[in-house]
């Protein structure tokens, strides 16, 4: 290199080897570059790692800038620059700057990093698909996310996962990167394969393993069968097809699709790279698909509740109703008309019952349609329960808060809606089998060791836990272990969060039911990717 000179290397006695040969032969790149960031000189390794033709060395483009500050004394530390002097030939470097004294020119040490920065950048995306996975409760969010990480982590063009439907006879595009999104891209997929064409991806999923094609763009081009996609998945540009099922418990839920970019070939890293993707795609379809049945379970217990309380209190009262308006009839009927203040007395009666009735249905779109449905949070929507409660039945009751910093209002709304359903079928079992005269809710954020919990109590004064079968009737426990909605629905809602449900009665007599959940900072709501139907 022009700016070796006659530099030597030596022990201080005097010159053993020439700069210029240690240069020449050094394992990492070294070059000089002028102040056009164009190559001035460059030693073998150089010339192999930026693809240059060795003849023509001196005034080809470089990746690297030179400084632009006025002293041109370069920049401290290592930088990184990714270099791609031919389509699908990319790689990274990292290289330090040092100026030619004297000069309008730099000394480049540079080494490819490019396999570890890959390396860097799949750990990266499959740690932040996990997290999606852990965090966000919206499926295509995150899928969408799962996409994205793939396309960026590697020198992928597009990314598709697609889920099977509930009936098992459709695919969906629910997370997409590269290729515009098309609603009917199923219906067009079915319509490639009538005329003839080969579907890869379906032969992965049927067969439960990748299948991976090279030169599968051209194919497609080609290929009058694939005319109904040919113009969706003609850019971005694209070569070798990689199809991966989506397994949840040994079944297919779906297929994770990448297509590389020209000049990549897909190898086995690659491969074990989309299968760790495929794994975090299908653990977020499974559990969708398990927050979907709960919450169909969860749809028929409150059908079901709702039918019992119906029957309990409002289809009892109108029978009421019902019977006292029919006795005046048969009066009527027989000649007997009642007495004005006969019918006083009966009119009376009905528009206590009417209230009585009125009350109930109120209570009950309370519980069915919760505050905690709107932005208020946890707090608010356990005051209105206990507001209508207490109005709706008589009974004393009051509400305790403990939340200092106002953390119960920034909830995730599915552990809002799970905490409020136990405190609301604790104060419901209360009122209707503790025979008490006053009720007291408590919320609280309480510590917990190092960390905190998240505290819901319901306590009565009332005759305690008893025994279903003692001489008090079946009692307020007794009543929740029998039912097909008290403590089992409870504690599998505590469950869910890590906490649990206890039932106990205090030595001053009566009966708490206490929920302890913690409350670690990942419960709080984050911002959520709007959802764009597939």
């Amino acid at each position: 290199m022009e700016t070796a000179g006659q530099l030597t290397v030596g022990t201080g006695t005097g010159p053993v080897v020439a700069a210029e040969d240690v240069v020449r032969h050094a394992p990492d790149g070294l070059a000089v570059i002028d102040a056009d960031a164009r190559f001035v000189d460059a030693n073998a390794a150089a010339v192999l790692l930026c693809e240059l033709h060795p003849d023509r060395v001196a005034g080809a483009p470089s990746p690297f800038a030179a400084p632009q500050d006025a002293a041109g004394t370069g920049r401290s530390g290592e930088l990184t620059v990714a270099w791609e002097p031919v389509p699908g030939h990319r790689r990274e470097f990292a290289y330090v700057l040092s100026a030619v004294p004297g000069q309008q020119r730099w000394i480049v040490s540079f080494r490819d990093v490019t396999l570890s920065r890959l390396r860097e950048r799949r750990l990266a995306a499959i740690a932040a698909a996990a997290s999606s996975v852990a965090s966000k409760r919206s499926l295509v969010g995150t899928l969408e996310v799962l996409a994205q990480e793939v396309a960026r982590s590697d020198a992928i063009a597009a990314v598709q996962v697609l889920t099977v439907n509930a009936t098992g006879d459709r695919l969906h595009v629910v997370g997409a990167a590269g290729f515009r999104r098309s609603p009917d891209f199923f219906d067009k997929l079915m319509e490639c394969r009538a005329l003839g064409a080969r579907l890869m991806m379906l032969e992965a999923l049927e067969s439960r393993q990748p299948v991976v094609a090279a030169n599968r763009y051209d194919a497609i081009m080609a290929d009058p069968a694939w005319a109904p996609l040919q113009q969706l998945m003609r850019h971005p540009r694209w070569d070798w097809f990689v199809s991966v099922p989506l397994l949840a418990r040994g079944e297919p839920v779906g297929i994770l699709n990448a297509f590389f970019a020209p000049g990549r070939v897909v190898g086995d890293t690659e491969l074990d790279f989309l299968l760790a993707m495929a794994e975090q795609a299908a653990m977020a379809v499974d559990h969708a698909a398990l927050l979907e049945w709960e919450r169909d379970v969860a749809r028929r217990e409150e059908r079901q509740k709702l039918a019992r309380d119906l029957h309990d209190s409002v289809v009892q009262q109108v029978f009421s109703m019902m019977m006292q308006a029919r006795s005046l009839e048969v009066l009527v009927a027989r000649g007997l008309p009642p007495t004005p203040a006969e019918v006083a007395q009966v009119a009376d009666d009905l528009s206590s019952a009417a209230q009585d009735v009125l009350a109930d249905l109120r209570g009950m779109v309370v519980e069915l349609r919760p505050a905690a449905a709107t932005a208020g949070g946890l707090a608010p929507a356990v005051r209105s329960l206990v507001d209508t409660t207490a109005a709706r039945t008589g009974l004393p009751v009051t509400l305790t808060l403990d939340d200092p910093a106002g953390e119960l209002a920034g909830l995730d709304p599915a552990l809002l809606e799970d905490v409020y359903r136990v405190i609301a079928e604790a104060l419901h079992n209360t009122v209707k089998h503790a025979d008490a005269s006053t009720v007291q809710v408590r919320l609280a954020v309480a510590p917990h060791g190092r960390r905190r919990r998240l505290i819901a109590e319901v306590t009565d004064d009332g005759r305690g836990l008893g025994t279903p079968d003692g001489p008090a009737g079946p009692a307020w426990a007794g009543n929740c272990a029998s039912s097909g909605f008290g403590m089992t629905v409870m504690r599998e809602r505590a469950a869910r969060w890590g906490g649990a449900v206890r039932v106990r009665q205090p030595a001053s007599g009566g009966t708490s039911v206490l929920l302890s959940l913690p409350f670690p900072t990942t419960l709080l709501v984050t911002p959520v990717d709007p959802e764009v139907a597939p």
